[in-house]
């Protein structure tokens, strides 16, 4: 994470223990070292929860060096806590996970069950509903809004939505077939799709063969999209590249798989240290990114450029 927020907290000093106390005395002690119990930190092997953000479009930017890059503008909507869910597996592992919820809805457009459970979250109604699995030292308390410095400028994500349904397509689009040729020779079939199967044996059309059919509209992650801006105020965040779906979808967004969770694991147990985040990170906001976390830190951040100009030759 950036250095905005390596925030030194320092503990009071231990009192000395007494021998008698009173109920009164003991629940105070207890709410005291409550208060004073330092925030969790995140380590490498640490999975933290996603958000659920909305797609607002894509624009451009320029870096230090005057280059030209696309970005994708995610904004978040209220993204608060609902649940946190432990089960236990049949063979007895636990699996951990954040529930978030996004976008106020009406009361009166929200089913009662999904209403009793938002009410016993203590959030307003909501549109959208996802879990992310989480390390068991990751859970979020119920109830806690989410802000866009949950994800650091310079880090990594992955980008979750349905992409963009194209209708029924045939298979030079679908898959990218060649065609046949559009001169001598070849009859009014030069974007068709040729044999898709075999006369005797095996008398039938394989499984899996791409033929012409619907397009688009399946789930879609992209994966190791740089975060390049974070604005708090607005709970912006600027990722470089394009994401699935289209304008103003709900897309899930979460700490790169490849690039930060597994390469911070794998450079952890090398000792590899130098190399656990990305270069210019110190840590993460853990266990996630608050708006009283926002408070404490500038509106808007941008991440350095870490790139050699495109302008200059090569040595």
């Amino acid at each position: 994470m950036l250095r905005l927020w390596a925030l030194k907290q320092r503990l009071p000093p231990s009192q000395c223990r007494t021998i008698r106390t009173t109920s009164s005395a003991r629940a105070a002690t207890a709410a005291a070292a409550k208060e004073t119990t330092a925030p969790p930190e995140w380590t490498p092997n640490s999975v933290r929860t996603g958000l659920i953000a909305r797609k607002r479009g894509m624009t451009a930017m320029w870096d230090d060096h005057g280059a030209r890059y696309p970005v994708t503008v995610l904004q978040l909507e209220n993204c608060q806590v609902t649940a946190n869910i432990t089960t236990v597996r049949s063979d007895g592992s636990e699996y951990h996970a954040v529930q978030v919820a996004a976008s106020d809805r009406p009361e009166k457009t929200t089913t009662k069950q999904m209403l009793g459970h938002f009410n016993k979250a203590g959030v307003p109604p909501k549109r959208i509903v996802k879990e992310f699995p989480v390390t068991p030292d990751a859970h979020v308390p119920v109830g806690t809004t989410l802000s866009a410095i949950h994800f650091v400028p310079g880090q990594y994500v992955d980008v979750i939505a349905n992409s963009v349904g194209k209708g029924f397509q045939g298979v030079m689009k679908r898959w990218h077939f060649k065609g046949l040729r559009a001169s001598h020779g070849v009859s009014v079939s030069h974007r068709a799709a040729g044999a898709t199967g075999a006369h005797q044996d095996p008398g039938r059309v394989w499984p899996g063969q791409k033929m012409a059919g619907r397009m688009g509209g399946k789930r879609i992650t992209t994966q190791n999209l740089a975060v390049v801006r974070v604005d708090s105020a607005l709970d912006l965040v600027f990722v470089r590249g394009c994401v699935p779906g289209v304008d103003d979808a709900q897309v899930m967004v979460r700490d790169a798989k490849k690039k930060m969770t597994d390469a911070a694991q794998h450079n952890y147990a090398k000792g590899l240290f130098e190399k656990i985040l990305p270069k210019g990170l110190d840590s993460l906001p853990f266990p996630a990114g608050t708006k009283e976390m926002a408070k404490a830190l500038p509106p808007v951040i941008a991440a350095p450029t870490l790139r050699r100009s495109p302008f200059l030759p090569r040595e």
